[in-house]
């Protein structure tokens, strides 16, 4: 479900704003979370890709992908 989608990102990110951009008129239905602006977003970011701030993360229905195909992104936001 939508709801499960979070989006771990941060400004400047040239790959999250390709996913942006093709979840535009999705993306409320997401959860975004600023790795700059929000300290805990950046410690899970680390936790799930071994140290780095790898951004976008994006957990759906629980489980973290770093950086998805943007498509994948929408699919499950359709959901």
């Amino acid at each position: 479900m939508a709801e499960d989608v979070v989006i771990y990102w941060r400004p400047g990110c040239p790959f999250c704003m390709a996913l942006q951009a093709v979840v535009r008129d999705r993306a409320d239905r997401a959860t975004w979370r600023n790795i700059w602006e929000d300290p805990e977003a950046a410690e899970f970011v680390r936790s799930v890709n071994n140290g780095d701030e790898t951004v976008p993360t994006v957990v759906i229905d629980g489980v973290a992908h770093t950086n998805p195909s943007p498509l994948k992104v929408r699919k499950a936001l359709a959901e």
